[in-house]
């Protein structure tokens, strides 16, 4: 008797999860459908700026994706170069590193917000740990004396934001900090936006070739994780230049 009980609880189980599983499917279908349809709107395709006006639609290809690869010059690949870091999801982390010189790099899906410039011109072809660590080499009492250092590092110079803004001071050209309409041509793609926060840190990215709900430039950045936003006008902007 109490084997016919057993089975029967079987059988009525198992009935209950197949009368479950077909009810359930729409639902599953449903959800399945909202998870793929929300894939194919990451970070990298639609934008929400600082001053919450909601998400920017993403233009696919970008202005310089669709310039011919023969046809491209360094602002172009700049911008292509930071790009990759957002399509990478690099983390952020300013952490020290030994690395190799010339061209040495942190890992890869890691890095500081000056690694996303230092990896845009290096898709560019221009390496800035080697141009920096030169330039100091030869001046290192112009450059910013904050680290207790008494020479320099070509681990670490080129990216700290301090060195790369004197860089770009010395050898690049300095341009607007204004956004109003009348100084919007200065600003094109593939310049360097340093920023200070409220807090006193200081930032950098990439002008992208995007533009954004506001009517600025995206610009490319990594402040937790490499991203393309609406977000010029976020913080203090405390410079901007073009190299070469």
């Amino acid at each position: 008797m109490s084997v016919v009980r057993r089975d029967l609880r079987v059988i009525i189980l198992v009935f209950m999860l197949a009368v479950g599983l077909v009810l359930a499917r729409p639902l599953v279908g449903s959800l399945a459908s909202v998870f793929s349809d929300g894939s194919e709107l990451s970070s990298q395709d639609m934008l929400i700026d600082g001053n919450g006006r909601g998400p920017d639609p993403i233009e696919e290809p970008s202005p310089v994706e669709r310039i011919p690869e023969e046809q491209r010059g360094v602002a172009e690949w700049i911008v292509i170069g930071a790009r990759e870091e957002v399509k990478r999801g690099t983390i952020y982390d300013a952490s020290y590193r030994a690395i190799g010189y010339p061209g040495g790099d942190v890992p890869l899906g890691r890095g500081a917000c000056t690694d996303v410039v230092v990896r845009a011109f290096r898709k560019a072809g221009i390496d800035l740990q080697v141009l920096i660590h030169e330039d100091m080499k030869e001046h290192f009492d112009i450059y910013p004396q904050l680290w207790g250092m008494s020479g320099p590092d070509p681990n670490i110079d080129h990216r700290r934001v301090p060195n790369q803004m004197k860089f770009f001071e010395r050898n690049g050209r300095t341009l607007t900090l204004s956004t109003a309409p009348e100084d919007l041509d200065e600003w094109r793609w593939g310049d360097v936006v340093y920023w200070r926060f409220p807090n006193g840190l200081l930032h950098c990215g990439v002008v992208s070739d995007r533009t954004g709900r506001s009517g600025l430039p995206l610009v490319i950045h990594n402040a937790g994780m490499a991203s393309e936003e609406d977000c010029l006008t976020r913080w203090e902007i405390i410079g901007h230049f073009r190299y070469p």
